[in-house]
């Protein structure tokens, strides 16, 4: 058995998750993870891919949710506490990688917690989130907030809590970022102190085990990234635009937002904004731009940290 820590979650697992940080064999696990073989229901067709396959979905009466993608694996997420991953490849990075993306996502949707596809950072004792279409620059965005002496909260997938007074916070997730070969050399990442990843070519990732923070922190800034020319640098996302633009970067099945599920989506994305400022951001074009917004961006906000 493994025990490992993530998204505040303490995990025992019958399989290896190198990319979660090590947790206390003492403590009482929050999340099961099991290896074993179950029957799926009829899937749907999503619009999720990792790797090039398509995921299927699938709900049923018990209300536990099922992922599948051909001829890597299946998953079934039970009660927001047990997961369980029936292999279908012996690479058992794969898995890892199939687990710790969608799949625990689905046990995060079951606890309650308001999801999105994006990037966050810790500047300062501030979360900051990034998101956008593929290509906006996520992940590059936050691997120069990182470069800059900022502390790495998620990659890909940003969990965001409530406390009883309303106020937003980020959960951290585990300790890797997954950034391009173009981005680790824009940003002078040295290359021997990153990992090859498996999901595709080109692609490394860093992982700050040593110093990976697993408290949750503020959610004060969410950055909707674009790349468009004819539009401001930075402009406020007004509140019509709010709940469509957390659904369009929701990063599990689409069938799941419905009825009371939608209603949560909408109500927490308007919550987000009691705590946080969300904006619409142009991505500055080329690295040194980028690098010199950031820095603009962070000293006071270190300084206070």
């Amino acid at each position: 058995m493994h025990h490992y820590k993530a998204f505040g979650l303490n995990i025992l697992s019958e399989i290896k998750l190198p990319e979660l940080s090590d947790g206390d064999v003492d403590t009482k696990h929050d999340l099961y993870i099991q290896s074993a073989s179950f029957d799926l229901p009829t899937l749907e067709k999503t619009q999720l891919y990792r790797r090039g396959v398509r995921a299927g979905f699938a709900k049923d009466a018990d209300e536990n949710l099922y992922l599948h993608w051909n001829n890597v694996g299946s998953f079934k997420a039970m009660n927001g506490n047990h997961l369980i991953v029936n292999p279908l490849v012996e690479d058992a990075n794969l898995i890892s990688l199939f687990t710790v993306s969608e799949a625990l996502g689905l046990i995060l949707f079951q606890r309650g917690l308001f999801l999105l596809h994006a990037s966050s950072v810790q500047v300062g004792n501030e979360g900051w989130c990034f998101m956008g279409t593929p290509g906006a620059g996520k992940s590059t965005t936050a691997a120069a907030f990182i470069k800059a002496g900022c502390k790495l909260l998620s990659d890909d997938l940003t969990a965001i809590g409530f406390g009883n007074d309303g106020s937003a916070y980020i959960v951290p997730a585990y300790p890797q970022l997954k950034i391009w070969d173009k981005t680790a050399n824009g940003l002078h990442y040295e290359k021997s102190e990153l990992q090859p990843v498996s999901e595709g070519v080109n692609k490394f990732s860093y992982q700050p085990k040593s110093n990976f923070l697993h408290e949750p922190v503020p959610l004060k800034e969410v950055f909707f990234l674009h790349k468009a020319r004819n539009r401001k640098p930075l402009v406020p996302l007004s509140a019509a635009e709010i709940p469509t633009e957390t659904l369009k970067n929701f990063p599990l099945p689409s069938q799941l937002l419905t009825d009371v599920a939608l209603k949560r989506h909408f109500s927490q994305s308007f919550q987000c904004t009691r705590s946080a400022r969300l904006w619409k951001k142009k991505r500055p074009d080329g690295f040194g731009n980028l690098e010199k917004w950031v820095n603009e961006c962070i000293p006071e906000q270190l300084i206070a940290g």
